[in-house]
């Protein structure tokens, strides 16, 4: 699925929330009951970021609230403190300049209502991603359309600050319709907060930069990035739990990359790639999200015109991945998608079916099942568990 960018405004930070009477709010911890936050695309006067509780006894899902006043808050970041949550406006415009930009909100604790705090500029257009940094200093974001990657600061009440770096990647790859440019697709830290790493989707590159929390600084490392094969377009990357592998989810070539890792000089060794498709599938593909369940043996991986999640078998020693199936996501187009902590389901995010599934987790073998399980949303991009 190629990434269109809605041209538009943020049109108000007054936001709007509405908790159901069906559902009592949840303290973490409490029974069986975990709630998480759905990003997505919507117009700002639509409910865009969504709150939704999972039982984990039954795997069903409930709807608790809905935020509206904010435009395209297609993936979202917690805080380490739980207390704020940060959204991309993943537009080409915003107040009559070429860029998107970066919400802030404050958390409430009783319900899981955000209260709106301030936006700042992303640098670039088209934001898609972002964390915070594990400190909690910063917001950092990656720019699809600008193809650059931003870092903004945050107060001690929450708000974002302007940005203290932004970097423009330059270049091309080899595929005219989708490597014309450079096209950051991702920003992740390394378990030290260290080293930040980009995922650019036009460069074929994960680009890597030495990063200060305190100074809110990026500087490229050396060597600057981890190329992989021409044409695969490099999108979402995670670590492994042990820090010693990540992993790269190429989009355009529907495949996996495994790197070993050197912590100290922030240099990644490609070890494996492999496909995420099953043999035989000749239709259209591209992939999207990656994420390594909470015990470290497996990595999923989501399958766009398929529709399905990939299942691997992490190798403790070098890993390497070793497929273990596929099940369909429950919809149409799966993009990100959220494993519970205690790894037991994960949500898969249906973007043109309007619907998150929720899978069973085989924790000893890896291999997912369908619960019969989902709630309809609107474009579902994102889901991020939240503890309070």
């Amino acid at each position: 699925m190629i990434r269109t960018l809605t041209i538009g405004l943020f049109a108000t930070l007054a936001l709007g929330f509405n908790v159901s009477r069906a559902a009592e709010p949840s303290a973490a911890g409490k029974g069986q009951k975990l709630r998480f936050y759905v990003g997505s695309y919507a117009e700002a006067k639509s409910e865009a970021i969504h709150l939704v509780e999972l039982d984990r006894e039954n795997g069903k899902l409930t709807k608790i609230g809905g935020t509206s006043g904010v435009q395209n808050p297609s993936f979202l970041a917690i805080h380490p403190n739980q207390r704020f949550l940060y959204s991309v406006c993943e537009v080409a415009e915003i107040d009559g300049q070429r860029s998107g930009a970066i919400a802030a909100f404050a958390i409430e604790p009783a319900d899981g209502s955000l209260k709106a705090l301030n936006r700042e500029s992303s640098g670039g257009q088209g934001p898609c991603h972002l964390v915070v940094d594990k400190a909690g200093k910063n917001v950092l974001a990656a720019n699809y359309g600008g193809g650059s990657v931003c870092c903004l600061p945050i107060d001690g009440d929450g708000r974002l600050s302007k940005a203290s770096a932004v970097i423009q990647h330059h270049g091309k790859s080899v595929n005219p319709g989708r490597q014309e440019a450079p096209h950051a697709h991702s920003v992740n830290l390394d378990p030290a907060n260290h080293f930040a790493f980009v995922a650019d989707l036009g460069l074929d590159e994960v680009l890597v930069y030495r990063f200060d929390a305190g100074k809110g600084s990026l500087r490229a490392n050396e060597p600057p990035a981890a190329k992989v094969k021409p044409g695969s377009g490099p999108r979402h990357f995670v670590f492994h739990p042990s820090g010693r592998f990540a992993y790269v989810i190429n989009e355009l070539a529907s495949t996996i990359t495994a790197f070993g890792y050197d912590d100290a000089k922030g240099v990644l060794t490609e070890v494996q790639t492999i496909g995420t498709l099953p043999d035989g599938f000749k239709g259209e593909n591209w992939t999207a999200e990656v994420q390594v369940h909470p015990s470290g043996k497996f990595v999923y991986g989501s399958n766009r015109g398929h529709n399905s999640i990939a299942a691997f078998a992490v190798d403790a020693e070098t890993g390497r991945l070793t497929p273990i199936g596929h099940e369909s996501s429950g919809g149409k187009t799966p993009r990100n998608f959220g494993i519970d902590p205690s790894g037991s389901f994960l949500l898969a995010a249906n973007q043109d079916s309007d619907n998150i599934a929720v899978l069973a987790i085989d924790t000893a073998t890896g291999k997912l099942n369908s619960t019969g399980q989902e709630i309809k949303v609107s474009k579902p991009v994102c889901v991020k568990f939240v503890a309070w």
